[in-house]
């Protein structure tokens, strides 16, 4: 999607907008650590284990399939890229590496996973660094795209409503949810009819894709945010309309990217309780998170080391034995 571009001069309020943006993000961490230390005087952890403990096999084996069945979605991001820019690496070489590239950045955030293991991975296996970088900018902007669009559904139609006291109300929030569906408009509109196919921001060149992968983007987002809502609708043992599931879930998402918390910690528990724990007993909903980390995070990150390390080894190997193309 992006491709490195001559370096300017930055003006002074792209100057300012670093430093106000990590005095927001001081700001909603302060906020949450806040209710998390109140909430947690008031959890009864033994509650808690008791619900992680007395989940049915079948209830775990059905979260894992929908947990593996999203990143196998996410997987298909990357391979968008292949197929835009036409590199030359197999498909289950991009599949392994978009895989460990997704359970790092869930655990130890886009810098380290999303960013860094992408990088030295396709660098590794002979990908320039503009290809990666194309591919890694499509990938963003494809899981993106489908937030933009359930998310803005979600808010727009008020299918979560903020608890009184928050800053955000539900006029708000529905504002927010109205500019998210336009911006997805106006990207696939670009895509599709746009007659200037390249952008600069900040020193990068974006390149619009055309309408058809613009769609599979949004097609193969849309899935895997619904997929991540149903493991943990499946983990609530189905008490929670899913609606609400999923819109919680997108809260949390924008909340634990704004923070920079590595896997969201905290924050995505925060969230739950603050929106769903009027509904359901706090230990039941702690409960199915400590589950939801254990299945989409934790077993994903096991696996993903394990394959990082067979990729590094393969790596070394000379291109002819790998039977890898080199750029």
């Amino acid at each position: 999607m992006t491709h490195a571009a001559t370096h300017g001069t930055t003006p002074a309020k792209g100057r300012r907008w670093p430093h106000l943006r990590r005095v927001l993000t001081i700001a909603f961490f302060v906020l949450v650590a806040v209710l998390l230390v109140s909430q947690a005087r008031t959890i009864e952890w033994g509650e808690v284990f008791d619900v992680v403990r007395g989940y049915p096999a079948a209830t775990l084996a059905l979260a894992a399939v929908l947990a593996a069945a999203s990143h196998l979605i996410y997987t298909t991001y990357d391979l968008l890229g292949r197929a835009w820019t036409r590199h030359g690496l197999p498909v289950r070489q991009v599949i392994a590496i978009t895989f460990v590239s997704y359970a790092f950045n869930l655990n130890l955030g886009s810098l380290v996973g999303g960013f860094a293991f992408r990088y030295r991975l396709y660098s590794r296996f002979g990908l320039g660094n503009d290809v990666t970088t194309r591919v890694l900018g499509l990938s963003l902007v494809t899981n993106w795209l489908g937030y933009l669009v359930l998310a803005g559904g979600v808010f727009a139609w008020r299918i979560i409503t903020p608890p009184p006291g928050w800053t955000l109300g539900a006029a708000a929030l529905q504002a927010l949810g109205v500019a998210l569906l336009a911006a997805a408009a106006a990207y696939l509109l670009m895509c599709g009819w746009a007659r200037r196919r390249d952008w600069t921001l900040r020193g990068h060149t974006l390149t619009l894709p055309p309408l058809r992968l613009a769609l599979l983007q949004l097609l193969v987002s849309t899935a895997n945010w619904l997929m991540i809502a149903a493991v943990l609708f499946v983990l609530l043992q189905q008490k929670v309309d899913y609606g609400s599931v999923l819109g919680t879930l997108l809260l949390a998402a924008i909340a634990g990217v704004v923070t920079h918390v590595p896997a969201g910690l905290g924050v995505l528990e925060a969230v739950f309780i603050a929106l769903l724990g009027s509904s359901r007993p706090t230990g039941e909903l702690l409960g199915a998170l400590i589950a939801y980390r254990g299945l989409y995070y934790l077993a994903p990150l096991v696996l993903a080391t394990g394959i990082y390390l067979v990729l590094e080894a393969r790596a070394r190997k000379p291109a002819r034995e790998r039977q890898l193309p080199v750029s």
